[in-house]
């Protein structure tokens, strides 16, 4: 097994060295980026999902578990964001309103077990939702396919709870630019999908429970196409789950145990992430923005080494290395806005378009998934790598030391930088 993972691990790292020195254009020697890159990517991260996700099955986390199913609903609200959804568009009516139903297939630990009690009750799942906006002409009846958790926060009475939950995933389906020129909110027809929320949970019977709540959703690709203004919505969650329980498991769902945990052993742990991805620009002429006919590739590493507090707590530093294929270009002088070519970008020096920063992080430890934030500067950097950044970041566990990384980087807290789809591997990580 160990054997395996290492020389899937080797993959990797011949990837990105083989897409940096053989995918250059031979006519002006820059890199460049093509979409077949992305499909190469995922099937060589695909690599390390099933053989440790299969040796898993021997696993404790992978014991004891209890599935279920859940569907609801959910009316929203669309900030008004940008002009499209203002008015400026085909019908000249803002777009305010979204509805969206979701299905869901869910796993938990048994209700009572060690694990249960140390992380609050925690589920997680995948799930299918289809959202509309009333304008499926001009925006598309998108659907979202995505990863799920949620935990307790609090005990409000007995059968009564206060949770959390966040979903990430891909949404598709969507009327872009290209096919509706008003459309200048997305670029492309598959965008990422975030969601978070928090919601009362009500246990009317021993399997059934029903939830109300508050979501958040956003929708955007990463900075990979332009135009990538995105789209917000805030609403309500209601919905129902049936969880395939015995009657002595939904008596322990109705009143949690409290039993004693294990003391934690705090810890120094290694994290090692290289990342990929790839971005578009948009270059500033007159009074508009135009993209660049190419998109442009971006690689990274990152070195943190994280202090672990407790079961769901990490804190560290991190040293975050980056080549940006679009930093620091311009275009030529007598550039044409409506009719940019690849040689009327000018590229810079390629110190010009590498940088190196250190950022502090914050991680949310749970079963499969490590939610975490950054915060960092570039002490090496040329240009418009001397900024203000920060990071999110989702941390697939496909064993105690390989994970699949998938981040974003942003700038100033405003600016989209780029995504970050990669592998990390964990050192000294102690059960």
């Amino acid at each position: 097994m160990r054997l395996r993972n290492e020389k899937k691990s080797l993959l990797f790292f011949h990837y990105i060295w083989l897409s940096l020195y053989l995918h250059r254009n031979s006519k002006n020697g820059k890199m460049y980026f093509d979409k077949c890159n992305v499909v190469c990517l995922v099937g060589v991260i695909c690599l390390f999902v099933a053989s440790p996700l299969h040796a898993q099955q021997s696993d404790s986390l992978w014991k004891g578990l209890v599935h279920g199913v859940e569907v609801n609903v959910r009316p929203e609200y669309v900030f008004q964001t940008n002009p499209f959804l203002q008015g400026d568009n085909m019908k000249g009516k803002p777009v305010r309103g979204a509805f969206s139903a979701h299905l869901k297939y869910r796993f938990r630990y048994r209700p009572g077990s060690l694990l249960d009690r140390i992380y609050g009750g925690v589920y997680q799942g995948v799930g299918i939702g289809r959202y509309a906006f009333g304008e499926s002409e001009q925006i598309g009846t998108p659907l979202a396919l995505y990863l799920f958790q949620g935990a307790r926060i609090a005990t409000v009475a007995p059968g009564l709870s206060f949770n959390y939950e966040w979903n990430f995933g891909l949404s598709t389906g969507w009327v872009t630019y290209m096919e509706n020129s008003y459309n200048k909110m997305m670029g492309s027809k598959m965008n990422a999908y975030i969601n978070a929320g928090f919601y009362f949970n009500w246990l009317l019977t021993p399997q059934l429970n029903v939830n109300a709540g508050v979501t958040l959703s956003h929708f955007s690709n990463g900075n990979t196409n332009i135009p990538n203004a995105g789209l917000n919505t805030i609403g309500l969650k209601l919905g129902l789950a049936y969880t395939f329980c015995d009657r002595v498991m939904g008596e322990d769902l109705r009143n949690p145990k409290r039993g004693e945990v294990p003391d934690f052993r705090r810890h120094v742990t290694y994290d090692v992430v290289f990342f990929g991805s790839w971005r578009r620009r948009g270059f500033d002429i007159g009074d508009g923005q135009y993209p660049s006919p190419e998109a442009y590739p971006v690689f990274g590493f990152q070195f943190s080494p994280m202090y672990n507090l407790g079961y769901k707590l990490r804190l560290g530093v991190s040293l975050d290395g980056v080549y940006d294929g679009s930093a620091n270009v311009r275009l030529a002088e007598n550039a044409d806005g409506y009719d940019i070519r690849p040689s009327d970008i000018i590229d810079p020096e390629l110190y010009q378009q590498l940088a190196l920063g250190i950022s502090g992080r914050i991680e949310y430890v749970m079963p499969f998934f490590t939610v975490g934030i950054g915060f960092g500067g570039n002490f090496l950097g040329y240009g418009e790598f001397k900024v203000f950044y920060q990071m999110l970041a989702l941390k697939i566990a496909l064993s105690r030391e390989i994970f699949v990384h998938v981040g974003y980087n942003l700038q100033e807290f405003r600016t989209p930088s780029f995504l970050m789809l990669g592998v990390g591997f964990r050192f000294n990580n102690k059960p």
